[in-house]
């Protein structure tokens, strides 16, 4: 059996991993277009915020490492064509046009960036952030540079803002919604972000669209529908879309996005495909449909279903995933915020009949150092108290604390449940009641 994987980043390696584990006999070959494999773009910000300096630190493995797991990886090998009826791929390498057969293909392929259709993009000083060399590329640029300017308020973009801060640099964030982060956060908690940021001096502009890039062949300034701005360097940061052009004439069925449909066990529409990561869709447990969620943490998830899956001779033993909760988490100068489940503004898009609580407590009991104040919102069933959501921020034990709700929606629980559930306490970490118990009991 020869298994072939197109895309070796997070979802593909981990398959590839997988999979020669449980076929020995499977020949396991995977095209990477790049020519590293087990990135993970998370740190990028972070290493642009001088966090840490070596940046092999971000590629996990090498392909000789690979090799020695029985696994064949082929860097700057991009597949251009899949050629379903007969099994057979387009490579190319170089000025080489390669093709080659599959018994069975995985695609993760990932996402690339969404750059904002305005004139100017092509200018020095204008940057994304999602390969290693973009990373390089722009540490090495800030250093000569006194104000940078991000577009875009997501995951990343708060990160980058959060590390141009910590590099002394004068930051500006473009939002075109009215609030930052609107795609994962309710209002209740982003309001808190932007008090964050506002307080370090960050110069947030709101509401407003990005028009163009000024400057003759060099930044000078941004353009917005509300004026123009003068900054060094442009940073985009307005999301990601999946890599799954070349996969148009073959019929996969895809999002609208472009994200390939998978089922729980991570099938495609195709026969013999499989597919998992930022350029497939998740199956979200609470809405109880595929969404597109691009987190790291679900593509080395299903990348390792699929990699099992896909391997067995008998596929009436394929294991099924359990599904995502899109939980997800971000640092913001002293803040720490994390989700889990649907937010608000989910549930109501998806009609579900759902209440809300917001409750505002402290980290830990007043007579220990550094107590301060963790915001909760839990987004319950109406009528059967059922978790299905929550959000929480603060300056000391947010994040930890929304792992603990993502188990109790994994589990079903309601919120009386919540009230009562035995967490740990001592005087340095919670209180007797902890804010999720508080929650729990105030939710009606």
């Amino acid at each position: 059996m020869k298994i072939v994987i197109i895309g070796g980043e997070a979802a593909g390696m981990s398959a590839a991993a997988k999979a020669v584990r449980v076929n020995r006999d499977a020949e396991v070959v995977v095209f990477e277009a790049s020519e590293i494999i087990s990135f993970g773009a998370c740190g990028l910000p972070y290493y642009v915020g001088d966090e840490f300096q070596d940046h092999t630190y971000m590629a996990e493995f090498t392909p000789a490492q690979f090799a020695e797991r029985g696994v064949q990886v082929l860097t700057s090998h991009r597949v251009t064509k899949v050629d379903v009826a007969n099994k057979q791929l387009e490579v190319r390498h170089g000025d080489a046009l390669i093709s080659t057969h599959y018994d069975r293909l995985m695609i993760a392929t990932g996402a690339s960036e969404v750059m904002p259709p305005v004139d100017g993009l092509e200018k020095a000083g204008v940057f994304s952030l999602r390969r290693m060399d973009d990373g390089l590329r722009l540490k090495q640029a800030i250093a000569d540079v006194e104000h940078v300017t991000v577009i875009g308020s997501g995951f990343i973009g708060l990160e980058v803002v959060e590390a141009l801060v910590h590099q002394g640099k004068k930051v500006r964030l473009v939002e075109r919604a009215e609030r930052l982060i609107p795609d994962a956060f309710d209002a209740e908690i982003s309001t808190h972000l932007q008090t964050e940021l506002e307080d370090a001096g960050v110069e947030l502009l709101l509401a407003q669209s990005l028009q163009a890039v000024l400057g003759e062949t060099a930044v000078s300034g941004i353009r917005t529908d509300q004026g123009e701005y003068a900054t060094d360097l442009v940073v985009i940061c307005t999301g990601v879309k999946p890599n799954t052009t070349f996969l148009q004439s073959t019929g996969i069925e895809m999002l609208g996005n472009g994200a390939i449909v998978v089922d729980l066990q991570g099938r495609t529409s195709l026969p013999d495909v499989w597919a998992a990561g930022d350029c497939a869709s998740i199956w979200h447990s609470v809405l109880g449909q595929n969404a597109y969620i691009p987190l790291a943490t679900g593509a080395n998830k299903l990348g390792r279903l699929v990699g099992e899956n896909i391997a067995l001779v008998d596929q009436h033993q394929a294991l099924t995933f359990q599904g995502s909760l899109g939980t997800s988490c971000v640092k913001v100068l002293g803040l720490e915020a994390g989700r889990t489940g649907v937010s608000e503004q989910e549930a109501e898009g998806a009609g579900l009949n759902y209440k809300t609580v917001v409750i505002k407590d402290k980290c830990h009991t007043n007579y220990c150092a550094g107590q301060s104040d963790i915001h909760l919102k839990l987004i319950y069933d109406a009528d059967s108290h059922v978790v299905l959501g929550a959000q929480m921020l603060g300056r000391k034990g947010a994040v930890h604390r929304i792992d603990a709700l993502a188990v109790a929606i994994a589990m079903g629980m309601t919120t009386q449940q919540l009230g009562m559930m035995d967490f740990a306490y001592a005087p340095p970490f919670a209180r007797t009641w902890d804010v999720m118990n508080v929650a729990g009991n105030v939710a009606k």
